[in-house]
């Protein structure tokens, strides 16, 4: 009320004129004019839109609270979760597709588990009628669920629902082949994470052994004539594979070591640079396996192995892309290194206050898997998520205050100083590197 007297008072000459604007003289009502912004006062409006401003900030107090973000959140992914029933199937893709951004970026236990059977009936419905795009994105959220809920009866319940419709896609031909793809990369970590009968596994593994051994070279040489997008199916299924290699029992990987270590070479021939390259990890993976089970492990085609090895480290085919050359001759350097000296080049990750080493072929192939889902959010699940800091063996997530993370903050001279003097450094050192390693005739 005072308010409005206030306005009144000040600007009675603009009012009366909307007025007259609005109401004619002389009580003719018959051409009412509807109110609008060029009927009224500029500096009217400015006083009004200054005065709802300051009562605006003075309801919202400040930023809004902790508590009120969580509850806005949660709402949403309970829309998320509403949605992937939806008849429409962009609205299923786009609510797939949150909830897989979620569950990557933050860790979401609590709500999850309590709604852990809804959102496995959405993923069943999806893998079964959805397409395409549909069916990866549930694929994937599939994985995601099962990190998220950890290593426990849980995730068994959720397994056990999609482990068949997971198989039924990837061994029928006719189904999509990116959902095929998907459904290879997820099937395997999912086993990881939520099988419990080793038996089991060996089954899984089996089920990828029948696609990946169909890029095997022929006993003559040549290579089967592929696709690029089955090859990349037939990679995915080796990476699980070797992914569930980690997890076999002693007895296992010996039966696998004769089966496949004389036969897993014929993938280094292949087209497809990304199977080469999963080819010689699997290779170094294995090599590693047998070495801590018998140091004195030998493997009796082991020249002819590290001259195959050696030919792709220092490759300069002309027909083949030089990013792509590139790319294999790094890894194929550390592979050989793995072969010939049991060497592993380690890798360390920094997240938060806390360091974790990456110094064997198994934990980086464990690496690449849980990274390859949760993207950009890896450092967040290593800092929060029990499970996976159980898998890489970080204890109990650590509680750090707010002005202990402050302290431990450096400054941004500082940290350009570093940066600077790293660049440098490795600038430096990829010169050297590059003088010794000159590829003849690649211009």
């Amino acid at each position: 009320v005072w308010s409005l007297g206030y306005i009144m008072s000040a600007h009675r000459p603009a009012l009366y004129s909307l007025c007259l604007c609005v109401f004619p003289p002389g009580g003719q009502h018959g051409h009412v004019q509807p109110f609008s912004d060029e009927d009224a006062s500029i500096e009217t409006l400015s006083h009004c839109s200054s005065f709802s401003d300051t009562a605006s900030v003075a309801d919202e107090g400040g930023e809004a609270s902790e508590d009120a973000a969580q509850e806005d959140f949660q709402y949403k992914l309970k829309g998320f979760i509403d949605s992937t029933v939806d008849k429409s199937a962009k609205t299923r893709q786009g609510a797939l597709d949150g909830l897989k951004t979620a569950m990557a970026t933050r860790i979401l236990y609590e709500f999850i588990s309590e709604r852990r059977m809804t959102i496995t009936d959405s993923i069943e419905r999806c893998l079964k009628k959805g397409k395409g795009e549909e069916q990866r994105a549930a694929a994937s959220l599939a994985c995601l669920l099962c990190i998220q809920l950890g290593s426990g009866i849980e995730s068994e319940e959720v397994f056990k629902t999609l482990k068949p419709i997971f198989k039924n896609i990837l061994a029928d031909g006719s189904a999509n082949i990116q959902a095929r793809q998907a459904v290879a990369t997820s099937l395997g970590l999912c086993t990881l994470v939520a099988e419990d009968d080793i038996l089991d596994v060996h089954a899984t593994m089996e089920c990828f052994e029948n696609l990946f051994t169909r890029s095997y070279a022929r006993a003559d040489g040549t290579c089967p004539l592929i696709n690029p997008q089955t090859s990349q199916l037939h990679t995915n299924a080796l990476l699980s594979w070797a992914l569930l290699l980690t997890i076999c029992t002693a007895n296992q990987l010996k039966d696998i070591l004769r089966k496949h270590l004389p036969k897993l070479p014929r993938l280094l021939e292949s087209e497809d640079v990304n199977m080469r390259i999963a080819a010689g990890e699997t290779i170094a993976l294995l090599f590693e396996l047998a070495r801590d089970m018998d140091a004195e492990f030998e493997f009796h085609d082991w020249d002819e192995l590290c001259d195959k090895l050696n030919a792709l480290a220092t490759d300069c085919n002309k027909h083949r892309a030089k990013t792509d050359k590139r790319k294999q001759r790094s890894v194929f350097r550390d592979v050989l290194k793995a072969v010939e000296e049991g060497d592993f080049q380690s890798e360390t990750i920094r997240f938060g206050t806390e360091r974790m080493t990456i110094d064997s072929w198994v934990r980086k192939r464990t690496y690449d898997a849980f990274r390859e889902f949760v993207g950009s959010g890896m450092n967040y699940h290593l800092q929060g998520n029990e499970f996976i800091r159980d898998v890489f063996e970080l204890g109990p997530p650590m509680l750090v205050d707010s002005a202990t993370m402050k302290a431990m903050k450096i400054s941004r001279f500082e940290r350009h100083l570093h940066n600077s003097a790293a660049f440098k450094a490795r600038t430096k050192a990829r010169s050297k590197f590059r003088d010794k390693r000159v590829d003849v005739g690649e211009f």
